[in-house]
């Protein structure tokens, strides 16, 4: 049964008010294949029958579970890997070099989704910086969503989603087969902090940063927020600090206060105050 035009913008605009995350018009069948899917792990015997219930869910645990249900959970190891190789090449080592005398670097994945972009960077700094392992690196990932940080925190992976954009070589070395999943050694999760953060909502405390990926969630926000986050999220980096967005995202436009690294650093940016290293 089809969604009415009144149900999705009901649900566009509970999904809004909870998180900030713009369903758009167009987005109907989107919308109708998730809540048919929450109806079944909810026991509903039907779509409509699962809103009578949002409606009147007073301990907003419901509403809890439709915003997560709404939420793209898309991800890979090494996703769109030339980021990944800037950082290797270009920004680690950068940061590295200036920060002998603290010895501290801070970064935060501020979209995890189900882990493997933390991991994906945890094990780049255990193959390709062996000595970063004496430091003070803090590693934070976050997510609005408790079933995915769940899922990060257990660290455990399906053949499917291990065959994609994870090298066999690291495969074998940092996970261990258990049943139908692989699990990533305690070693690489013990690396990574996760913390549930609504990027939308004002923020916990969090440390200065080094670098901050953001990627490939400013584009479920509308313009006003995107503005909120980007100036919240400037004035938490260090001033020789980076900031990693998707492939269709800028700060142009949004925040004057970043300028973009051009060269081999895609979607990269940082505070204008900053030197520029050459």
């Amino acid at each position: 049964m089809t969604i009415t035009r009144n149900e999705f913008n009901y649900i566009r605009n509970l999904v809004r008010e909870q998180s900030a995350l713009v369903l758009e018009p167009g987005k109907e069948y989107l919308v109708e294949s998730r809540l048919h899917l929450l109806a079944l792990r909810e026991g509903a015997a039907s779509i409509q029958e699962l809103l009578v219930r949002l409606h009147a869910d007073r301990s907003g645990g419901l509403q809890r579970k439709l915003v997560e249900a709404m939420i793209t959970a898309e991800t890979t190891f090494f996703r769109d890997i030339r980021p990944f190789d800037s950082l290797r090449r270009a920004v680690l080592p950068e940061l590295l070099a200036r920060r002998t005398s603290d010895r501290t670097l801070n970064i935060w994945c501020a979209a995890t989704s189900a882990g493997q972009e933390p991991y994906s960077i945890a094990m780049m700094l255990r193959e390709d910086f062996p000595h970063s392992v004496g430091r003070n690196i803090r590693f934070i990932a976050s997510d609005i969503s408790r079933e995915l940080l769940k899922r990060a925190r257990e660290g455990r992976y399906s053949q499917i989603e291990v065959n994609r954009g994870l090298p066999a070589a690291m495969l074998v070395k940092y996970f261990r087969k258990d049943g139908s999943e692989w699990q990533i050694h305690p070693a690489i999760r013990g690396m990574v902090e996760f913390q549930e953060i609504n990027l939308a909502k004002p923020w916990p405390p969090l440390p200065r940063m080094d670098i901050i990926l953001m990627r490939n969630v400013l584009i479920y926000f509308d313009i006003e927020t995107k503005k909120i986050i980007l100036r919240r999220a400037r004035r938490l980096l260090k001033t020789d600090g980076y900031l990693f967005l998707g492939g269709s995202e800028t700060t142009i436009g949004l925040d004057d206060g970043f300028e973009p690294i051009s060269g081999d650093r895609p979607c990269c940016f940082r505070p204008r105050e900053a030197v520029v290293a050459t």
